[in-house]
Parts: C-alpha cells; structure tokens; sequence
C-alpha cells in the first residue's frame, strides 16, 4: 500500500505551521480554505497540503473558520471571505442549508468556489473534491459484519446534518443489507461535541443488560477514541469498535486492540489538489460560472474527484506509524 496520503494526515498533527502567508507570484491573488474544527488534526493535515500547494503556486492563502464545529460561525467565514474577493475558495460545508446561499452568491460574484470533503450538492459550487463517501461506509460496513461473525447490535455515532456522513450511513447500511442480524439500534447526533459520544457509551454500558450493543460505528473522526476511552477505562472486552480518520489517538486504540479498524481519507490531497484546480480555474476564467457542469457532457471541470480511502487495522497501523515519524522526524 502506498501509505503517502495517509501518513500527511497524521503528521500534520505534528508540522503545525501558521496558515496564512503572502505569495510573491501570480498577481498576488489569495485564496481561502474553509471549515469547521480547523484544530483537529484531520483539518490540520488539509491546512498542511492547502499551504504547501500555494506556497509551490507563489500565491496567497489563508485557512479561516470556527474552532469548533459551529455551523453558523462558518457561514460568517464564508461571508466575509466573499468580501475580500479572494482568486477562489475551498469549502467543506458543515451544514448545507446554511451555506447554499453563500455559495451561489460566490458564484454570481465570479469567484471560483468547490466543496471538499462535505458537499452542498444543491449548490452552484462548480465541483466537489474529497472521499467517495458511499464507498468508504461499504468498506467499513464490511469490516463490521466480517467483526461481528453477522450477528450483532450496533450503535453509530455521526452528524446528520453532513451530508458527507449521510452517504457514509448510507454505505453501511448498504453493506449490512446482507446480515439481518446484525441491527442498527441507535443513531447517535454527537452535534460536533466528542463528550456526547462518551456520554451515551457510557449509558449504553449502564443499560447493557436491557439492550447489549455489540458494536459502535463513528462516522466522524472526534468519537472514536471517546468510545474506546470508556470500553478502555471499564474494562470492556469483546467490542467492536470502527472508527473514522487517522489521528494518533485512534491509531494508538488500534495498536491497542481497541478499536477495530479505522476509515482512512486524505485531506492533505483534498486540499492540495483543491487549490491547484481553483488557480486553474481563476487563470483559465470559464465563461461563466453559473452552469450545470455535472449535466454538460463536454464541461471543463468534473463533477467529482475521488482522492480515496482505506482500511486501517493492525495488519498496517504500525507501519504507518512509522512512515509518519520517519516523514516528520520525530
């Protein structure tokens, strides 16, 4: 396995660097990365590879959002980054419906806007760049079932109102479609907080004589290690647990045996990639933005661009791990 893609999105944790910078070249334009969260590690590793692309470019940049997950602060982000007419702009879109008008208003300003990691497909954004979702939900949704011998009770902890993990369920259910013995009994919102992960495991243990759950999913990178601290810390044995992302605390569960098997994604590529096609975009100056380009069988831009994602257990976490501290030197 070629472990480049994943080992940035672990070691960006470590190569913290700012994310805002001047370019000497190319006019001088600016563009602007945006999200929610942008101090967790995974948002990390894409602040990485979103500097490394502009500082290749000799263009201006700059990684702007919430702290936490905090929809409505990333709307304001997004609003006054409109107003600084940036060359183009990378989104991930916390919550759809807050966002679709910002984006359509980017659009009829002129200025280049593609989604990544989470889309706002009813959107005018000319494209989205980041996991096939669907995909990545079948992958884990097989590894539960080949887990759980296709029998069991699960607990899934995620965020409905991304549509990014809405087709990540999606994927799972897909996947499980098989084993009906195996039954999703709770869907859990953790409404971007890790403590509310760790607050209905424990519960669920507290009422495991009632409904026993055999299993819990995380759709997101924040509740993986939640569970796996209090199955860890009450000494829980013969769970499954399988998780999302490529943080060093849910690598450091899986060398432990706590949590299963994790979901790899690549932000670092997402937002390399993503700027370097929003620099083409701003050069090669589409006649209009406002097209349906998924519909145009001759469009200049895709509709989609898959930077992938992988399964991550023990038959390859250490290694990874290494790759990681021989990348970052520490």
């Amino acid at each position: 396995m070629n472990y480049r893609g994943l080992v940035l999105s672990i070691a960006s944790a470590i190569l913290v660097s700012p994310m805002l910078s001047c370019g000497g070249g190319h006019s001088g334009e600016t563009y602007i990365l945006i999200s929610t969260n942008i101090k967790v590690p995974y948002w990390q590793s894409a602040g990485v590879g979103f500097k490394e692309s502009a500082q290749q470019l000799g263009v201006a940049y700059a990684f702007q959002g919430p702290d936490s997950y905090d929809p409505s602060a990333e709307k304001e982000a997004l609003d006054g980054a409109i107003g600084k007419n940036p060359a183009g702009i990378l989104i991930s879109v916390a919550d759809p419906n807050l966002i679709k008008d910002g984006i359509d208003r980017a659009i009829a300003a002129g200025i280049p806007i593609v989604t990544v990691d989470s889309d706002a497909p009813a959107s005018k954004r000319l494209f989205f760049i980041g996991t096939n979702n669907f995909q990545a939900g079948v992958a884990g949704g097989k590894r539960l079932a080949q887990e759980l011998k296709s029998k069991g009770n699960v607990a899934v902890f995620t965020m409905p109102s991304q549509p990014n993990l809405n087709e990540r369920l999606r994927g799972y259910l897909d996947a499980l479609g098989g084993y009906p013995q195996i039954k999703v009994v709770h869907i859990v919102d953790i409404k971007g907080d890790p403590r509310i992960a760790f607050d209905n495991t424990t519960q669920f243990l507290a009422n495991d004589k009632k409904e026993h759950i055999d299993a819990f999913v995380c759709l997101e990178a924040l509740s993986g290690k939640e569970v796996a601290t209090v199955l860890d810390n009450n000494g829980v044995k013969g769970r499954t647990i399988i998780a999302m992302d490529t943080d060093p605390d849910t690598l450091q569960w899986i060398q432990k045996g706590v949590i299963a098997a994790t979901i790899s994604q690549k932000p670092f590529t997402m937002a390399y990639v993503g700027l370097r096609m929003l620099d083409n975009l701003h050069h090669e100056q589409l006649k209009t933005l406002d097209a349906d380009w998924a519909r145009d069988s001759f469009a200049p831009v895709p509709a989609f661009v898959d930077t992938g994602s992988a399964v991550i257990d023990k038959s390859n976490v250490d290694a990874l791990i290494a790759a990681t501290k021989s990348l970052s030197g520490k």
